[in-house]
């Protein structure tokens, strides 16, 4: 482990993470438009990319700075959606092209490429790091979904656990990947890859799991099933070891962003008071999940469904219900 992480990991060790009487303003994106949004990441100085509806516009993804959402078109196609940034600007997602085929695309500085595809009709890509590496996947030429790697104008497929389907969601700066697998016997598990191998993270007891995020210190998050697949969880993975971080009332949860400091957001399942399982966004604090919603002020007309950034400075971003419609929408703690 470079000298960088095992210092860093010590501060974050001794420091812990905690939210206690952390309270958030949160802020309502808008939309291009249309009647929805979503936003999926957010970087260092508080950029946000996602998805929106639009007037008839072609396009979805949009980056939002400066208290503006702008669409970021697409390759030709009529939809695009944006899921990852990194602290440059870079925007990463997935667009229709022409013939309505889908291809992963990188947009820098107001323009959108194309990054191709592992040999058929699809790819989509989900994290961009900070030497403009990207993951995500892509059908093969047998028409089986991959995980790739994205660098210096190549993409890699980078295997599976030795099943036939895989999918990549995070990298770090680094250039260390994390996504999920499937394996020989037809379950899935999440992976690590670095250096050209892809290791197994196993699970919580279960027969699957996936990684969605890593830090720059190597901790990975993401949902594990537990013994006899009765529920999934989120996880932190570190060291070697990969541990539950609990649920609200319920047996379902799920990590889907983590920062430096290892702070881990994403959802949760609740019974509502009819019965029905519905989401709520979390974060979790000293292996327990907290609702976002208890967090920001009451009144507030949101019902926050699941989050999907953290940056350092703990703004957050993921998208939930207000006045009916579903937001993207952004919290400042407070």
């Amino acid at each position: 482990m470079p000298l960088f992480y095992s210092l860093l990991l010590t501060s974050i060790l001794a420091y812990g993470v905690s939210v206690l009487g952390q309270t958030y303003s949160i802020k309502d994106l808008g939309t291009l438009g249309g009647s929805f949004s979503q936003a999926n990441a957010i970087n260092a100085t508080g950029q946000i990319v996602g998805t929106s509806g639009t007037t008839g516009t072609p396009g979805g993804a949009f980056i939002y700075s400066g208290g503006k959402m702008t669409n970021l078109g697409t390759l030709g196609g009529s939809s695009s959606a944006a899921y990852g940034i990194n602290n440059s600007g870079s925007v990463v997602g997935y667009s229709t092209i022409s013939s309505g085929y889908y291809r992963a695309f990188l947009w820098q500085k107001g323009k959108m490429k194309d990054l191709g595809t592992l040999g058929a009709n699809y790819a989509a890509a989900f994290a961009v790091n900070a030497s403009g590496q990207v993951v995500g996947s892509s059908y093969t030429r047998a028409n089986l979904e991959h995980a790739f790697l994205y660098s210096a104008g190549k993409m890699t497929d980078l295997g599976t656990l030795g099943g036939e389907y895989s999918a990549a969601h995070g990298i770090n700066r680094f250039g260390s990947v994390v996504g999920y697998a499937y394996k020989a016997n037809g379950g899935f598990h999440a992976f690590f890859y670095d250096a050209g191998t892809m290791h197994d993270l196993g699970t919580l007891g279960g027969a699957y799991s996936t990684a969605n995020a890593i830090n720059d210190s190597g901790q990975i998050t993401g949902q594990a099933y537990t013994p006899g697949n009765l529920g999934a969880h989120a996880f932190l993975y570190n060291s070697g070891k990969m541990t539950d971080l609990g649920v609200l009332n319920d047996v379902y949860s799920e990590g889907g962003a983590i920062n430096t400091f290892g702070m881990v957001v994403g959802r949760a399942s609740i019974k509502n008071n009819t019965g029905y399982l519905v989401y709520h966004a979390v974060i979790y604090s000293n292996g327990k999940a907290i609702d976002l919603n208890r967090l920001v002020p009451a009144g507030s007309g949101w019902i926050l469904e699941q989050a999907t950034g953290i940056n350092d400075t703990g703004q957050i971003v993921g998208f939930g219900k207000i006045h009916g419609q579903n937001h993207g929408f952004l919290l400042t703690p407070q």
